[in-house]
């Protein structure tokens, strides 16, 4: 049972799948639009959102240090996910790095959280930029009708038209090819990093030395209102507590942590990427770079131009802005969200699509979702699939019901990455790879200790509904995947699979 259970795919036949004709997707990424993607996935609403809420419950100005620990921890991820995208260049990400490493089952649990940390996290930002585009509609003069907005805090029946019509838009692009995908995403890049280099060098000339003392500040001041009743801030980590000092640094970065997330999704495209062992670590490890300069850099500004008890919690950086004078920036910067929050949902969609068809190609899934579109060399039937059930799951869930799942799939991902490193190390050091974490297993288990301390600090309920949605898959895997696995149904004389990286299983 064990050695059916932990089975490993070795990446040599991993990458052999690749080149089968009806499962192969088109290769034509290079480190650029990898770059652009992680850019594209990474600055969100957290930027726009988080700096105001730690700045006034955490770190003060100091904020800028905690984008820096946050930064750190996500490089100690960034460096695993790395070595992986480069020596088992596969579509899948963290699913198919562990079925390389630890077998199958974990393989399994994997793929399925990440499916479900990209399908929330898809109709969250969808529902986000809905609710962006009625604000900005609103100031127009222009009204959604009755029953076609946000469906936020609505009792009555409705539907969120916008994200539903943004989700299958961006469904049918991922369809038409990733390097058209690539381009878009490229332009909505450009116009969300201009949004935020106005942000900084506009700023730079608004700062007053005085809002910088204290830089740590040793305790909130007194102050009527608190980031802790940000709707954004319980809806997305169900805690804020209130820290200062040195302290207070950490609990921000634990915060402003989920501002960093989507590098990963990168590693999603590993497998339609033309020079992967080269490719891919400069995509990853580089977007990272460049979104942590950019977040340094914000919230150095943003708390430089207004004190940091009295910024805004919902949207600082506009309102930031308004208190010195300069209303037209808040609608740029406004405008920027908006449009910036398209990369962020197609490239959650995009990394879905990839892990789900990678796991169909291995047979832990439906065969039949694994065949690519014989013109675009997508993978067309997943991407339309999830694409419909994300849209109606956009339109008719109110946002609360959405994001509680979305933060602890991303840090079980980080943890199982590291830890497969260290294994493929010991179980295959003959592989070739391109890219090799330094410090092998010292960055791996402090990887691990970073991402567990975070888990930890999330709320109760996360953890229980994880947990009955990691036991759906269970159920799924036995009853399914495991009999329909391409390694339970090999053909004779193909070569038995190893257990755990080792000898051929008997």
């Amino acid at each position: 049972m064990s050695s059916t259970l932990f089975r490993t795919k070795k990446v040599e036949q991993s990458i052999l799948d690749t080149e089968e004709p009806e499962h192969a997707l088109k290769k034509s990424l290079s480190a650029l639009d990898l770059t652009v993607f992680g850019v594209g996935v990474i600055i969100g609403t957290g930027i726009f959102v988080l700096t105001g809420t730690v700045a006034k419950d955490n770190a003060g100005p100091a904020t800028a240090l905690a984008f820096v620990a946050a930064g750190i921890a996500c490089a100690l991820a960034a460096l695993c996910y790395a070595e992986f995208a480069s020596t088992v260049p596969v579509a899948g990400s963290a699913y198919t790095f562990s079925y390389a490493s630890l077998g199958e089952l974990p393989a399994w649990i994997i793929g399925w959280d990440l499916v479900l940390e990209f399908a929330l996290g898809t109709a969250v930002v969808a529902v986000g930029w809905s609710g962006y585009i009625q604000s900005l509609m609103d100031n127009a003069g222009w009204q959604m009708p009755a029953g076609l907005g946000s469906r936020e805090g609505a009792d009555a029946f409705g539907f969120d038209i916008l994200a539903a019509v943004l989700v299958l838009v961006l469904t049918g692009i991922l369809v038409l090819g990733m390097k058209l995908s690539a381009r878009i995403t490229s332009l909505v890049v450009a116009i969300k990093v201009t949004v935020v280099l106005v942000v900084i060098i506009a700023g730079a000339f608004l700062v007053k030395g005085e809002n910088y003392d204290p830089f740590i500040p040793k305790e909130k001041p007194v102050e009527a209102g608190s980031s802790l009743d940000s709707p954004l801030i319980q809806l997305m980590f169900g805690w804020a507590p209130s820290n200062f000092g040195v302290m207070g640094i950490f609990t921000a970065a634990s915060v402003v942590f989920f501002a960093f997330i989507g590098f990963d999704v990168v590693a999603t495209a590993a497998e339609e990427t033309k020079n992967p062992q080269r490719d891919m670590p400069r995509g990853i490890l580089g977007s990272l770079l460049i979104c942590t300069t950019l977040y340094v850099l914000v919230s150095i500004v943003v708390t430089g131009m207004q004190h940091y008890s009295q910024l805004s919690v919902d949207a600082p950086l506009a309102d930031a802005f308004k208190a010195t004078g300069h209303p037209w920036f808040a609608g740029f910067i406004s405008f920027g969200a908006a449009v910036g929050l398209t990369t962020v949902c197609m490239i959650l969609l995009l990394g879905q699509t990839r892990v789900f068809f990678a796991m169909s190609r291995d047979g832990l899934l439906p065969r039949f979702f694994s065949r690519v579109h014989p013109r675009f060399k997508t993978p067309h039937r997943p991407t339309i699939l999830l694409g419909v059930i994300i849209a109606i799951l956009a339109g008719f869930t109110p946002l609360t019901e959405l994001a509680a799942l979305v933060n602890i799939g991303t840090l079980f991902a980080f943890v199982v990455v590291a830890i497969g490193v260290i294994i493929l190390r010991k179980s295959r050091p003959d592989l070739p790879r391109a890219f090799r974490t330094p410090w092998v297993p010292v960055i791996p288990i402090l990887s691990v200790c970073a991402s567990l301390w975070l888990m930890i600090n999330l709320p109760a309920e996360t953890w229980v509904r994880f947990a009955i949605w990691m036991a759906a898959g269970f159920l799924l895997y036995f009853l399914y995947g495991r009999t329909h696995s391409r390694l339970a149904r090999r053909e004779p004389g193909e070569e038995q699979p190893t257990v755990g990286g080792g000898t051929p299983t008997p």
